[in-house]
């Protein structure tokens, strides 16, 4: 029998909570299993091979107990030590996304060498346990301080009860070789054990639901910047949000153009990687996580500043997949773990396709207004040639056909000097006709384009209008407007005289109106032109909106000319009970101060 090991009186005992400690751990090993299955981060895959070991280690010590074969000793001494180097890099994996490597291997042949020494050459259970519990209770103290550095930077509290019930766990496993390994504090040293066993898969669970909460706070906030319009918006807001994620030092959006990768735009500590080469290795992660359709990280990420300047703890990519342009991702570096740790790699996906979305419909929401924009160029210069070809044929029909129309009188008074009779009945006809067609051309090119609104100015125009109409059509016209109203530019106060002149002939034509008003006013940095009348008008708001889309009511040219200058047209029920025209032009576009 080795010299230090258990009496033999205590071997019921111990084995007893040794067999339910080895249950609990069972089951500690399956839940980090499902939490790996359950959200595929490599963290959880190490933290159930850890507690596989340890289980290991118990049904080792078991079947010393029972056969008290010094073999069985030594492996759970090796298990031990490999317990230890297991949890230690489950911590580290979380923390610092690290790569393994064959050379670590190397510190799996401590325990194997150590135990083998103590046990078989120096026969000393207290020499062969102390080591092999040091470093087990080093570890575990390390792996806590690796969750309180979390904590620290995160302010998770599921990383601050794991860290604590791991320091409180390191400082009992140093009572093996001096209280149990001796039959004293057995069972209750196994049962405390269970306790931190339970503690750390509670710390688990906090810690899950804790970076779930997070995680799902600042990502789906993500995912509500499609409302921002703008695409610069959009990605400004995309990477705002993106930098609350916990410990995030910097952001960016990049996409593949060709062979290359190109930083969009980036926030943080990304800025200013616009204009500088992107790294060989972060180009690799990027196509991967593209060509995947999974979020990927990546150990380790240089900042690109001064040599010797340590890089960021990690890398992750998330694809955003697009329609509208090249493939996305959204690129996250920090200092402390993977942000996507806990979040479900569904849950990623399909936030990938919402930022995507957001970005797709922010682009297309620029080429709409794009083309909005080439559309109203377009209007306002056939609203222009349209005014230009009246003038031309107004100015046609004044300086030649009533220049004619003259001539042809002149002659028609000579020849009736010289004859008499019937003859002299007719010219008098002639010359009747000919004036009749004189004042025809005058009203033409009254309408074509009015001289009176060149010579006086839009409301001394509007106010001859209005006589015009009265004294035509009989209805009365009650206008109200500013002697001196804003300076406005020559496109506004025609675009303002023809809606004017074409909502009076609307009145005349369909409205049955026996009064009409006119209201003209500069309010709120626009100017308003509102005209109502008393008549029958439309039966409901429904009938005019079918007459507008109709053509009825002769809107299309009056919505060119107003929209070309950045205005507005509606038409709704009149107070009075007929139709209510109401245009809107802003005065900085009209021209108005």
């Amino acid at each position: 029998m080795l010299q230090g090991a258990l009496p033999q009186t205590a071997f019921a005992v111990e084995l007893d909570a040794a067999i339910l400690q080895v249950a609990v751990t069972l089951g500690l090993s399956a839940y980090a299993g499902f939490l790996y299955r359950r959200y595929r981060k490599p963290h959880f895959a190490w933290f159930a091979r850890t507690w596989a070991l340890y289980l290991l280690r118990l049904l080792a010590i078991i079947a010393f107990l029972v056969t008290q074969q010094s073999g069985w000793l030594y492996w759970h001494q090796v298990v031990t030590g490999w317990t230890a180097l297991a949890l230690l890099w489950s911590a580290l994996t979380f923390s610092r996304q690290l790569q393994f490597r064959p050379a670590y291997l190397l510190a799996m042949l401590f325990p194997v060498g150590w135990s083998y020494v103590a046990i078989y050459v120096m026969e000393d259970f207290f020499w062969a346990a102390l080591p092999a519990v040091l470093f087990l209770s080093f570890v575990t103290l390390w792996t806590g301080a690796v969750f309180w550095r979390h904590w620290v930077r995160t302010r998770v509290g599921g990383a601050r009860f794991l860290a604590v019930a791991l320091f409180l766990w390191a400082l009992h496993h140093l009572d093996y070789p001096f209280l149990r390994a001796r039959g004293a504090w057995t069972p209750w040293g196994y049962y405390l054990d269970i306790v931190f066993l339970l503690a750390t898969a509670a710390g688990l669970t906090f810690l899950v639901l804790d970076e779930l909460r997070e995680g799902f706070t600042a990502l789906t906030s993500l995912a509500r910047v499609s409302a921002m319009g703008e695409q610069d918006d959009v990605i400004a807001g995309i990477l705002d949000r993106a930098m609350h994620l916990p410990a995030t030092r910097g952001a960016a959006l990049v996409a593949l153009a060709g062979d290359d990768v190109r930083v969009v735009r980036a926030a943080g500590e990304c800025v200013g990687w616009e204009s500088r080469a992107f790294p060989v290795e972060g180009a690799a992660l990027i196509r991967g996580a593209i060509a995947g359709a999974h979020s990927r990280v990546q150990g380790g990420w240089p900042r690109g500043a001064a040599p010797g300047q340590p890089g960021f703890a990690y890398a992750a990519a998330l694809p955003i997949p697009r329609t509208t342009a090249g493939a996305a991702a959204l690129l996250l570096v920090g200092d402390v773990r993977n942000p996507f740790a806990a979040l479900d790699d569904a849950f990623l996906v399909a936030l990938g396709q919402q930022i995507g979305s957001a970005l797709d419909g922010a682009e297309l929401t620029r080429r709409l207004q794009a083309r909005t924009a080439d559309l109203s160029r377009l209007s306002t210069r056939m609203v222009e040639q349209h005014e230009e070809e009246r003038r031309r044929i107004s100015l046609e029909l004044h300086d030649e056909t009533a220049q004619v129309f003259s001539a042809v009188k002149l002659q028609l008074g000579l020849l009736r000097e010289r004859v008499a009779g019937d003859v002299a009945a007719g010219l008098d006809r002639a010359a009747g006709l000919v004036d009749e067609g004189m004042r025809s051309i005058r009203s033409v090119t009254e309408t074509l384009r009015p001289t009176v609104l060149d010579d006086l100015g839009l409301v001394p125009a509007m106010r001859s209008l209005a006589a015009s109409f009265e004294g035509q059509c009989g209805i009365a016209v009650v206008l109200d407007a500013p002697e001196h109203p804003p300076a406005l530019s020559g496109d506004a106060e025609l675009a303002l005289y023809r809606a004017m002149q074409e909502a009076l002939s609307n009145v005349a034509r369909h409205a049955q109106a026996s009064r009409v008003a006119v209201t003209m006013r500069a309010s709120d940095g626009e100017l308003q032109l509102d005209i109502g009348d008393d008549g029958e008008g439309a039966a409901s708001s429904l009938e005019l909106e079918r007459l507008e889309r109709e053509g009825h009511m002769g809107l299309a040219g009056m919505r060119e000319r107003i929209g070309s200058l950045g205005g507005m047209v509606t038409v709704g029920k009149a107070p009075e009970g007929g139709v209510r025209l109401a245009i809107r032009i802003p005065l900085d576009a009209a021209g108005g101060r």
